[in-house]
């Protein structure tokens, strides 16, 4: 592609008043007003600050547009913004707005975005097929920071100097995940601290969109090793959800690997290659067995051990230079030439799928991942203030936004599998969010004249024919 003229023959003036560059804010922001949004502010949250409802929607718009900072909050005071919409905020009010939050005013906030939550799964297909098969998946993810007036700020697992998001998000095998639950900790902590209340406020998020265990949905926990304690365990169990955790490779279960007969392998070929999580190699070829009763938290009472499957895949070594276990002194003598050999992964597991379906299933867990370099690459770029409480209530918001443009996306799908049923957001902003306008006005009504030969024209239109229009009277 090439200029149609000459660069030096090409002007630019900033002098058009009836321009917007992201017009489809406005069906993404009617979505959140049909899903409540206000009146949940406005119910829930009390922080003191006049207006608090209507700066919260400002930091939302300005999210789901793709600022990542205070600043660029400024996205939304151009052109004829402020006739598309009331009461746009300066960057300055909305980052005095946010120091003004404590602890309490984020949990009102994350109670407001789960009710959302549950509101938007009423209105769009946002997990299809939750009452019959959901994941839910729980990580953390260290934010760095950099200077040394962040509140909370510390080195973690990670080495890196930042901030602790921990995320629990709900997805099912034909959509995408949603946020349900989210709390930013100081940067040294535990991964598993808070897990269980997290756990807990996610397993209830999940049930209010459909994913109910006791309804008789299989809803499966998927976490990595460092949430295998009794304590995450129990509260999943307890919901009536199934687990499935990582195990970290200590003496027990070593011996129950050791157990396992040469005959009860089974070799498998992963038609999608992944990356080992101990060396960063692509696995294509591997092979897993199972112990079908393994006694976990033995050093707990007796009526605190829970005893499930351990299923078990093991890859060649292809490098044999490395360091082994065995030279590491975590071998147990007799066991040298087995974990010499092949490296193991196991995974603790009560799910009731088939041995290879469950292993399947818990290597998705990868999902996780994708949502987190979601929010890193949009919101979550930067915690834009010094303020510890500031910082966590601009996650919540970014799990707020981040599902409304999920459920945008959900709308907009033209057909059942259509690409932006499960896009990222980022893909999301450029076909429906950033498309620009110029606004007329005639018989008190804003018509948006859009760009002809739009190439997702079919889907912003959807999406606007379902947010835009008067909503369809409630049946008597």
């Amino acid at each position: 592609m090439q200029l149609s003229h000459d660069p030096v023959a090409i002007d630019a003036v900033f002098d058009e008043g009836n321009l917007v560059s992201c017009a489809g804010l406005a069906p993404v922001m009617a979505l959140g007003e049909r899903a409540g949004l206000s009146e949940l502010l406005a119910e829930h949250l009390s922080v003191s600050s006049p207006n608090a409802p209507t700066k919260i929607t400002s930091l939302l718009a300005g999210m789901v547009a793709g600022a990542d900072s205070i600043e660029d909050m400024d996205l939304l005071r151009h052109g004829a913004m402020d006739r598309l919409f009331e009461d746009v905020r300066a960057p300055s009010t909305l980052g005095t707005f946010l120091r003004a939050f404590t602890f309490g005013h984020v949990r009102q906030l994350d109670a407001v975005a789960a009710r959302l939550l549950a509101a938007l799964a009423g209105q769009v297909p946002l997990l299809p097929g939750a009452d019959r098969v959901a994941y839910v998946d729980v990580d953390d993810t260290v934010r760095a920071t950099h200077g040394y007036l962040k509140q909370g700020a510390g080195f973690g697992y990670s080495g890196v100097n930042g901030l602790n998001a921990l995320l629990g998000v709900v997805s099912t095998p034909t959509s995408a995940p949603v946020i349900a639950a989210a709390r930013l900790r100081k940067g040294s902590t535990n991964s598993a601290r808070g897990a269980v209340r997290l756990v807990t406020d996610t397993l209830t998020a999940a049930k209010a969109v459909g994913a109910d265990p006791t309804a008789g949905s299989l809803v499966v926990v998927r976490m990595d090793s460092a949430f295998y304690n009794h304590d995450v365990i129990g509260v999943v169990r307890r919901a009536g959800a199934k687990f499935s955790v990582t195990v970290r490779m200590g003496p027990t279960v070593r011996a129950a690997i050791a157990s396992i007969e040469d005959e009860a392998w089974t070799a498998i070929h992963y038609p999608n290659a992944f990356a080992d999580p101990d060396t960063g190699e692509l696995v294509s070829d591997a092979e897993v067995a199972e112990v079908p009763a393994f006694t976990a938290f033995t050093s707990r009472r007796k009526h605190e051990h829970v005893t499930a499957r351990l299923i078990v895949r093991r890859v060649k070594r292809l490098n044999p230079d490395l360091p082994s276990a065995t030279a590491r002194g975590k071998v147990p003598e007799g066991q040298e030439e087995l974990f010499t050999t092949w490296r193991y992964h196991a995974v603790f597991t009560d799910s009731p799928e088939t041995m290879l379906d469950a292993e399947a299933t818990h290597r998705a867990h990868a999902i996780v991942e994708q949502v987190i370099a979601d929010l890193k690459n949009g919101p979550l770029a930067h915690l834009p203030s010094g303020v510890f409480t500031a910082n966590a209530a601009w996650l919540a918001l970014t799990t707020i936004a981040f599902n409304l443009l999920r459920g945008a996306g959900a709308l907009a799908a033209t057909r059942p599998g259509h690409a932006l049923a499960v896009a990222t957001t980022a893909t999301l902003r450029t076909r429906l969010i950033m498309v620009p306008a110029r606004i007329a006005r005639s018989a008190r009504r804003l018509t948006l004249h859009l760009p002809t030969r739009w190439p997702w024209r079919a889907e912003w239109t959807r999406l606007a024919d379902h947010t835009l229009r008067p909503a369809a009277p409630a049946a008597v």
